[in-house]
């Protein structure tokens, strides 16, 4: 049986792993999004489990032979599929135990090249830890900050289609960070192993070690920024300030939050809405809900902007020494401006 170790495994070309894990095992979080191939469903791995600690080992393995022997063919018939697209295969369970290594015994009797890995999913979270902690010590973070609407996440969906490192913190948790964060990602949002185990692959397969960030807080959603990497974005570094237009700013947020949306998502809008009565108290938040119903949305984002969202955030917009102030009004000369910045830093010519 061929076995590789984490790292190694990692660095490997043309690289697919499978996870024989459960369902329930890889949803929580997976190496590179993995393909799924569970030798056990949930239950009956609990059971298998029970049997072993009630038991013993023996009769553990005689029921388990029971869930997994009618899963073979599909198994050996989906590895092989595998086998012709990738150059590598590496198989793991959560400790690299039995699960894995009863796979790729198996496969590697049926002429298969597969590896084993070592130490399993465990292992892998391990390493994601060890790597996040000490990371920030040789990586640089350039920090995009601006208003609402201001074009953060704009700014770098395109130095990302541009192949410029970056990290997009609120795409990888799924909510943009605020009581209406979800409603532009229709995905379940990510454990915060999966959100953890993103932040460390956008980290460790970048290309330069200065990486476009948007400023956030620590909590993103249903996730927290893990504290290394938090760390590095309110740290002394790059920081950059990106303006916009109060009018550009308003059509980014309906572009993003109404237009082009069905009546439901309408609906949640106005129960988002309602939560702010404590803060906002209940005439403004009627006069929100009218505007609302009455469609008149760039003037509700406009007056939702000017008299909440700015004065929230605009001290933590003045906490910062900006290396550059950018207006993102001409998006693309404003692009040209942050890649010019980008390069110039990771040549030195620019200081923390």
């Amino acid at each position: 049986m061929k076995t590789i170790k984490v790292e190694e495994a990692l660095k490997l070309e043309n690289v697919i792993f499978i996870d024989v894990r459960t369902e329930s095992e890889y949803e929580e979080d997976n190496i590179l999004n993995s393909f799924s191939m569970p030798l056990f469903k949930d239950n009956e791995h609990n059971e298998v489990g029970t049997i072993y600690k009630m038991q013993g080992k023996h009769e553990a393995i005689e029921i388990g032979f029971d869930y997994v022997s009618y899963k073979l063919k599909d198994i050996y018939r989906e590895t092989n599929r595998l086998a012709k697209e990738y150059d590598n295969i590496v198989v793991y369970c959560a400790r690299g135990g039995m699960r894995s290594g009863s796979v790729v015994n198996l496969l590697d009797s049926l002429g298969v090249n597969v590896y084993k890995l070592e130490g399993g999913y465990k292992a892998y979270r391990n390493f994601v830890l060890d790597y996040l902690k000490n990371i920030m010590d040789s990586k640089q973070f350039i920090v995009v900050h601006g208003l609402t609407g201001a074009g953060k996440t704009d700014l770098l969906k395109m130095l990302e289609q541009g192949k410029i490192d970056i990290i997009d913190l609120e795409g990888i948790a799924k909510n943009s960070g605020s009581t209406f964060g979800f409603i532009t990602f229709d995905q379940k949002p990510p454990s915060q192993k999966s959100f953890e185990s993103q932040i460390f692959e956008n980290l460790y397969f970048s290309k330069t070690d200065y990486i476009f960030i948007e400023s956030e807080s620590k909590r993103v959603g249903h996730v927290c920024v893990p504290n290394e990497i938090y760390e590095g974005i309110i740290r002394d570094g790059y920081h950059l300030l990106l303006e916009c237009s109060l009018e550009n700013r308003v059509k980014r947020l309906c572009r993003d939050y109404i237009y082009g949306k069905d009546e439901e998502n309408i609906q949640v809008l106005k129960d988002c809405i309602s939560k702010f009565r404590k803060r906002l108290g209940n005439k403004t938040v009627d006069e929100y809900i009218n505007l609302l119903d009455e469609g008149k949305y760039e003037e509700l984002v406009e007056k939702y902007l000017v008299e909440y969202y700015d004065p929230l955030y605009m001290h933590s917009v003045e906490k910062y020494t900006y290396n550059k102030v950018i207006n993102f009004d001409n998006m693309d000369k404003a692009l040209d401006e942050v890649i010019n910045f980008h390069k110039a830093a990771a040549e030195g010519a620019i200081k923390c």
